[in-house]
């Protein structure tokens, strides 16, 4: 389960219709009920119902949700103390030296210990551990083959794929239509290749977040009286390699790191 940490958060699931339905006068106002506790989230009647069984708000019923994540590390730590890392690496297209794992995610690197501790240069993101040691113990090691999908058609991935939508493709396109040079220059950043024209996009890019789990980025401009728009592909072998969830939170952790750089570039 996914949790929101601010009435931000909240308020980017949300319609953003203003219908007050919910008898709040806007959705901010909603979504900052919520985070105080004074409404939940299954209050907004036009709220997903998959949405409402992925996500769960960090208010005072938070420390449950918390030693529930807490949990699914420590049970991850212990499953990796009984894998043998250094025979590990080929499989997870990584690297092993000196007793550490060291695995790139976004072209920066990552270390993984014996006892399943994460460590790099970086800051150690919230999103990036619990998949990084996800991939650790569940990648089966299957090359990737170049054919592209959308989330939807990965295993699990049709129940993830309307929160998907809304937390990634739509914050990344919001994104892209106000700093579209930027938006190019950020994505270079984190080390992707082009790969020209894919689907017929004006802008295609390949990040890989994880080694096997490359992520394909297409935006089109606004042509003729169309709209702009933007979808995320991933390689068939994904689900394979990572659970859809995982995929899921390391998009959306990285949506959150983009859409940051594009606030402090306009400050």
């Amino acid at each position: 389960m996914i949790q929101l940490t601010n009435a931000m958060e909240i308020f980017k699931i949300l319609p953003r219709t203003n219908c007050r339905d919910c008898r709040v006068p806007t959705c901010f106002a909603f979504a900052a009920a919520v985070f105080k506790g004074d409404q939940r989230l299954k209050d907004c009647p036009h709220m997903d119902r998959n949405a409402l069984e992925m996500f769960s708000v960090a208010n005072s019923d938070s420390r449950t949700l918390e030693r529930g994540e807490a949990e699914a590390l420590e049970q991850l730590r212990r499953e990796i103390s009984h894998i043998d890392l250094a025979s590990s690496a080929e499989r997870l297209g990584a690297s092993f030296a000196g007793g550490l794992l060291t695995i790139k995610s976004l072209g920066k690197d990552f270390h993984v210990d014996t006892r399943g501790n994460v460590t790099s240069v970086c800051h150690i993101h919230g999103w990036i551990t619990i998949p990084i040691l996800n991939y650790v113990v569940s990648c089966a090691g299957k090359p990737v083959t170049g054919n592209w999908v959308p989330l939807r058609e990965l295993k699990d991935g049709l129940a993830w794929a309307p929160l998907f939508g809304q937390r990634c493709e739509k914050p990344l396109k919001r994104v892209a239509d106000t700093h579209t040079d930027l938006f190019e220059h950020m994505i270079h950043i984190f080390a992707a290749k082009r790969a020209p024209r894919a689907f017929n996009s004006d802008i295609a890019v390949i990040l890989h977040p994880l080694p096997t789990i490359p992520m394909l980025i297409c935006y089109w401009r606004p042509d003729s009286g169309m709209e702009s728009s933007l979808n995320v592909f991933f390689d068939d072998t994904a689900d394979e390699n990572l659970t859809v969830e995982s995929i899921y939170r390391l998009a959306a952790g990285m949506t959150i790191m983009f859409e940051k750089i594009a606030i402090t570039h306009d400050m």
